[in-house]
């Protein structure tokens, strides 16, 4: 049986206008990920790397070629259902936390629940990734409470509170010492290996990149 891809490129160019310049952040890109795949995107700034990312979250149109994640073409998704894609289809992680500093790590949770019309509880699945991720018992601490892995951490969590089916993980831990660093990468293996999420990392980091199945390099907007 043909495994079923979760995310498939094909062709894909975008380009910015700015100023007078054309600027060519994509230029025929090409990727395939299985579902349940632990990838690492490694390249030089410019490269074309968070372009990527933000074409595969829905954040961004592409100039031309096509994109398919979860077997839906984003290109005949209309802009409701392209908003309930970034809502319940992908995870973002981000470099940094962007946790709401009033509120709660479990309310800086439950906000994007609700925002992906999940209700506000947490069924017994996703309590048991917040015991993989180690912060179950700092649900009641707001951020400035929390260690910068434990945000990161928070930050994980909140990404996959609506199961989605990919996580795009873009610099996540880009603000960490060394030792959280490692914690946040063991734990996103643990996440793949354990529950089978699909994961697409940018990293510039080498020894991060290896915590992943398959790492791809980009260059100059292409897949190389």
């Amino acid at each position: 049986m043909i495994e079923p891809l979760m995310i498939e490129v094909q062709d894909l160019y975008k380009t910015y206008r700015a100023g007078d310049v054309d600027v060519h952040a994509l230029r025929g890109a090409n990727l395939e990920v299985k579902r349940g795949e632990f990838v690492s995107v490694v390249g030089a700034s410019g490269s074309g790397k968070s372009t990527l990312f933000n074409v595969l979250g829905a954040l961004t149109s592409p100039t031309s070629g096509t994109v398919s994640i979860a077997g839906k073409n984003l290109e005949h998704l209309p802009d409701a259902d392209r908003a309930a894609l970034r809502k319940t289809t992908v995870g973002f992680v981000f470099q940094k936390y962007n946790l709401l500093p009033t509120l709660s790590a479990e309310d800086n949770i439950r906000i994007v629940q609700y925002i992906g019309n999940r209700g506000t509880r947490f069924g017994p699945e996703f309590c048991e990734i917040l015991d993989v991720l180690g912060i179950a018992d700092r649900m009641k601490h707001k951020p400035r409470a929390l260690s910068g892995g434990q945000q990161q951490r928070v930050a994980i969590a909140r990404a996959l509170v609506n199961n989605p089916a990919i996580l795009l993980a873009d610099e996540p831990t880009g603000n960490l010492d060394s030792q959280n660093t490692t914690a946040v990468l063991e734990l996103l293996s643990r996440l793949n290996q354990q529950l089978g999420q699909t994961i697409l990392m940018i990293t510039h980091d080498q020894e991060a990149a290896a915590y992943a199945g398959r790492t791809i390099h980009m260059r100059d907007g292409r897949i190389v």
